[in-house]
């Protein structure tokens, strides 16, 4: 049986890290099987793309960006959530290919129909269960980043761009957005606001509503279809 994909997206500094921590943790204590995976990275490929990308030494065109971004997601694909997948493994990641449309289209500007063909041929088919897309107010996110310390090359991108992704992040959680782009499965917004364990209720609450049968079963077999 098949397992499935959740995502956790969202714009900088909206706590997906800290959650997904959270739901892996809880996700096995409902005996669940869980494989954990962040883009980019996740696999030797993957984690020198990432040193690549998150370097703030390196100028590194949006082409060449969104390229190096779809080539750890291939990578990651065949070597670790297809298996996963096959294993009846409830497979969570960090990020996605939602932050690919986000980050470099509405972000960087680039040309969507050539973004969306080069992701169609990384992924090879591969869509998410469920995106839970965390949301934060702009000032919020911000902080957070700042608290943090030093920042990567993609935090270091300004303010104009990070609105842009934050906007565009939002507009995909829209029906009419969805309807247009099945390649990214049903995404649910998330109010990341308040403390770590309300917005982990939040979080699971709209899972077992996406997945009834993966979040709302009982203890044991982790085998859904």
């Amino acid at each position: 049986m098949r397992g499935a994909l959740v995502v956790l997206e969202g714009a900088e500094g909206v706590g997906k890290t800290t959650q997904l921590r959270r739901l892996s943790a809880r996700a096995a204590r409902q005996g669940l099987a869980v494989t954990l995976v962040r883009e980019p990275g996740g696999t030797p490929v993957g984690d020198e793309v990432r040193r690549l990308l998150l370097e703030t030494s390196h100028a590194i065109v949006p082409r060449a960006e969104a390229l190096l971004f779809m080539a750890s997601r291939a990578q990651l694909i065949d070597d670790v959530i297809r298996p996963a997948l096959s294993r009846g493994d409830l497979v969570l990641t960090d990020r996605f290919f939602l932050s690919t449309y986000a980050y470099q289209i509405a972000g960087r500007g680039l040309d969507e129909a050539g973004v969306i063909a080069a992701n169609g041929f990384a992924t090879t088919g591969v869509v998410p269960d469920v995106t839970l897309l965390l949301d934060l107010p702009a000032t919020v996110g911000a902080e957070r980043v700042a608290a943090r310390g030093a920042q990567d090359r993609v935090e270091r991108a300004g303010d104009a761009f990070h609105e842009r992704v934050r906007a565009a992040f939002r507009q995909y959680a829209s029906p009419e957005w969805q309807q247009i782009h099945p390649e990214c499965g049903p995404i649910s917004l998330v109010d990341a606001a308040g403390s770590e364990l309300e917005v982990e209720e939040r979080i699971w609450g709209h899972l077992a509503a996406q997945l009834p049968e993966t979040f709302l079963s009982g203890q044991g077999s982790h085998k859904y279809g």
